[in-house]
Parts: C-alpha cells; structure tokens; sequence
C-alpha cells in the first residue's frame, strides 16, 4: 500500500490519518495472469489502481480480433470508465497481462469516498484531466503518425512496455498485426 500513498501525495495533500480512512474503501485483489477483471455486457462495478502487475483494457472486433486501447502498470487505473461512471454495462475487457495485485473500489464506495474526503475528488480529477489529455495525444498520434513512427514515439515513451507486454499485445495496441509489427522490428535492427 506504500505504492498508493506516494502516489496520492503527488497529486493531493493527505495525512496519514486520512489516508488510512481512505484506503478502508478500497479492496486489494491479487490476479492471475490472463485472469478477466471484466468482460464484454457486464456492469462494470470497480476502477482498478495496478500495484504491481500489469492491465490491459480491450474490445473483440465483428471479426473476433482482440483491440487492446489501454494498458496500466504500477500506479495506474483502468476501468471502463463510461460503463463505471454511468453503472451500464461494459462494452469492454479488462484483463491482467500478468500476474498483477490491485486495489480495487467499488461504484458504491467511490461516490461515498468523493463524498466524505473532497481531497479524493480533487484528486480523481487530476487522474483524469491526465488521462483525457494522453488520450488526446493518442488519437492525434494515430491520424499524424506512420505505423512506424508510431511504434517508435511508444518505444521511446514506455521502454518498460517493450520489455513486459507480449508481442502480440503491443500490435494488437498499435493496430498492427504481429507479424507486421515484427517486420518494423527488424527493419530497426538491421
């Protein structure tokens, strides 16, 4: 929990009383790899903060092709944010990458939380005002960039992802396939 608590005190002042009182809404949950946290047509109950491990969030295309959008490692959140926000249900996976411990908090707990420690809401804002600004980036990085380029902008901004997500995942993220992906590849190291 000493990951959650340097991470809060980035973005909000919190004291340890609080922040005790704060994590009793929260829940840990170890996951197995491969292990669904969500799946498509289902209420997404929990926003998820990855402690350790690694998420993805995904959709299974009319073609049965899996289109990983978002991966979250150590001291990120992922959920379905719309399907949680608005208690519908879920048009999306959340999967764990691989053998991940999370904290987890419920829709209930979280509009309490907000309620009772206005601290949490100033910070859930900041979370998210990041977390549209990088999806803002992306989506212009995916109209402005060659397929190339776009492997290397990701390379160079999350190194940790190329040495921790299969293959496979990281195109499925990119919209390439995985042999097209390993081609850029070796095209690189040649």
């Amino acid at each position: 929990m000493e990951i959650f608590w340097t991470h809060l005190r980035k973005f909000v002042a919190i004291d340890e009383a609080e922040y005790a009182a704060v994590t009793a809404y929260f829940e840990v949950l170890e996951c197995k790899k491969k292990e669904n946290l969500l799946a498509e047509g289902e209420l997404s109950k929990f926003n998820y903060f990855v402690l350790n491990g690694c998420l993805r969030k995904f959709f299974v295309k009319q073609n049965g092709s899996e289109q990983t959008t978002q991966f979250a490692l150590e001291t990120w959140w992922i959920a379905d944010l719309f399907s949680f926000e608005k208690q519908q249900v879920a048009d999306c996976y959340i999967q764990a990458v691989e053998k991940s411990t999370v904290l987890r908090i419920s829709y209930q707990n979280y509009v309490k939380l907000l309620t009772e420690h206005p601290v949490m809401e100033s910070y859930f804002r900041k979370i998210y005002q990041i977390n549209t600004a990088a999806s803002e980036r992306r989506i212009r990085y995916l109209y402005e960039f060659s397929r190339e380029e776009s492997y290397l902008h990701f390379r160079n901004l999350f190194p940790e992802f190329i040495q921790r997500i299969p293959q496979y995942l990281l195109a499925s993220y990119l919209g390439f396939t995985p042999e097209y992906l390993s081609e850029i590849r070796a095209k690189l190291r040649s």
